[in-house]
């Protein structure tokens, strides 16, 4: 298996709806993308998978120390053997692989954040970064589409958070703020216990309501000039705000208990749709 193929091969398994849209892009771009999307998932499966607090510290270490061989030229695993070429014909900066290990180490030190404020640090991380590195591979001209990619992924974060509240739980992770939790009057325990009440219901109303706002809120940042380039994000998006629509229709409680994700026809015609009206 070449390095492409396991970066192919890690990104199809994962059944992400970020994988539809990579299928429209042209080989190069196409190769890039899945690269960075394979080293997200690898990191992610460090933090999710490891039981050993101490082995997933280890296996993040390795992987920063995997990033410096990379930028070094002398890359080991099949993920930063694909992602070589990228790095040069895309200008991804080193500090922002580092950034994105940082945010899935976050997970290991922290179970509960107390304000929005500080959830904003770790989507940055995971999700804004790679949004911003994305956006370098789709190609832009107005820095403008930054800002945009930003946003963007602060969205895709917060949707992901709002559709895996159960399954985080039973991480023993909340990632809904505290303040937040007091402010719907929703115990830590209620969430952990994967209890539906009213309360709840509101909050994730709440939730659900913010995260649309950073979708229309990016989307109105995206310059003209760049909107048929980053048509990849906006495939995204399309697929990620009707998987939003999905859970608020289907009754905002249910994510305690189940993950709800589109079809895959459905992802592939959402894709495809969106793409070609750019």
């Amino acid at each position: 298996m070449t390095p492409e193929q396991y970066c192919e091969d890690k990104a199809a398994k994962s059944g992400s709806s970020f994988y539809y849209s990579f299928r429209f892009l042209p080989l190069e771009q196409r190769k890039a993308i899945t690269a960075l999307y394979a080293f997200c998932r690898e990191v992610d499966d460090v933090v999710d998978e490891c039981h050993e607090e101490s082995v997933a510290r280890t296996k993040l270490a390795w992987w920063r120390n995997e990033i410096d061989q990379l930028f070094a030229g002398t890359p080991q695993h099949p993920v930063t053997l694909a992602l070589s070429p990228a790095i040069k014909k895309f200008d991804l900066q080193q500090t922002l692989f580092l950034e994105i290990i940082d945010g899935m180490e976050m997970d290991l030190d922290m179970a509960r954040y107390n304000s929005f404020k500080d959830l904003q640090l770790y989507c940055y991380r995971v999700a804004s970064v790679v949004g911003q590195m994305a956006a370098q591979i789709f190609g832009f001209t107005d820095r403008g589409t930054l800002k945009y990619a930003h946003d963007l992924g602060l969205a895709f974060q917060l949707t992901n958070i709002i559709r895996d509240v159960g399954e985080d739980a039973r991480r023993g992770r909340i990632y809904l703020p505290v303040t937040e939790l007091q402010q719907f009057n929703v115990p830590a325990a209620d969430i952990l216990a994967c209890r539906e009440t009213p309360e709840f219901r509101a909050l994730m109303d709440f939730q659900i309501e913010r995260a649309e706002q950073y979708y229309a809120q990016a989307l109105a940042q995206l310059p003209a000039v760049d909107k048929k380039p980053q048509r990849t994000g906006l495939v995204m998006a399309a697929i990620y705000r009707a998987t939003l629509q999905e859970i608020k229709n289907d009754g905002v409680g249910k994510v305690l208990n189940q993950r709800l994700s589109l079809t895959p026809i459905r992802k592939l015609w959402l894709a495809w749709k969106t793409w070609w009206l750019c």
